[in-house]
């Protein structure tokens, strides 16, 4: 377990170093954060005035405005893939020894731009079935899906590089996601967690650290250091938020090229790789 817990966060750190090397692959995170958010905003905005959220029964959609929820969850879906596809093809090229530019990331995800919007409907009506079955449920059932879902997770983890590295079908891909995810799962878990605490540490210490400088400034009514440490922290937020999102794209290209290509890019040692990566028949 120790060993997995150093080869993930060799992993993770080399990653970062991908990061710092091409810090322009933070516009694609930034670029689905802001088009789910102006899609977000037009959505709730039209459906409030038609009245949608009146159709919602004790925390439960009425059946005649699923639909529209499953758009909602589709559309939102469909950008967040297309622009982890193009993070990962850029990643990819620049673990290959390349180096590559916004349009090269774009193109990858053009390139299948057909396979990301049928995984974004596979991944909408998984979306809706468990959130339709958690309202439903009583806590130890929510606990239940909750695990479903994360285990949904942990095996699409990779079907985005695999998309984009590979001409096939999203169901195909879901299943050699689900494959590697035998070999890679104690970096594919342990990375990806220790991503997330690592991040949300900092937020939190961030937001207090915020909230010690605010209630003084609140308390002898100094409005604008109550503005200035408000408008620091969003933004602050913020950019952790896309450090945190495109560095958990560029792990899962790192994880799918050295489980399935067998080879590591600049910054990542090649004997922690193997040893991470070997097979169980040569353990």
């Amino acid at each position: 377990m120790f060993e997995k817990i150093e080869r993930s966060w060799a992993l993770v750190k080399a990653s970062a170093a991908v990061l710092q090397a091409d810090k322009k692959l933070l516009v694609f995170p930034a670029l689905s954060a802001l088009c789910t958010l102006l899609v977000a905003g037009s959505f709730l905005i039209q459906a409030n005035a038609a009245g949608l959220f009146r159709q919602i029964d004790h925390g439960h959609l009425t059946a005649e405005r699923l639909p529209l929820w499953f758009g909602f969850y589709l559309v939102q879906y469909f950008i967040i893939i297309f622009f982890n596809c193009a993070l990962a093809g850029a990643a990819l090229i620049r673990l290959r020894g390349g180096t590559p530019t916004l349009a090269d990331g774009l193109r990858c995800a053009l390139a299948q731009l057909p396979s990301i919007l049928v995984y974004a409907v596979i991944s909408a009506t998984v979306g809706m079935i468990l959130r339709s079955l958690q309202e439903r449920a009583g806590f130890i059932g929510r606990w239940i899906i909750g695990l479903i879902g994360l285990a949904w997770t942990l095996a699409t983890f990779l079907v985005v590089p695999i998309l984009v590295s590979n001409d096939v079908y999203p169901l195909e891909a879901i299943k050699r996601s689900a494959e590697l995810l035998k070999r890679t799962w104690g970096e594919n878990l342990i990375g990806n967690a220790g991503i997330g605490v690592v991040f949300g540490l900092i937020m939190f210490l961030l937001i207090v650290s915020g909230m010690a400088l605010i209630i003084p400034a609140a308390a002898s009514k100094s409005t604008l250091t109550v503005g200035l440490v408000i408008a620091f922290l969003i933004i602050a937020v913020v950019l952790l938020a896309l450090v945190q999102s495109a560095l958990q794209g560029i792990y899962a290209a790192a994880i799918y090229r050295y489980a399935e290509e067998g080879a590591s890019g600049a910054g990542f040692d090649e004997a922690l790789i193997a040893d991470a990566f070997r097979t169980k028949d040569e353990d």
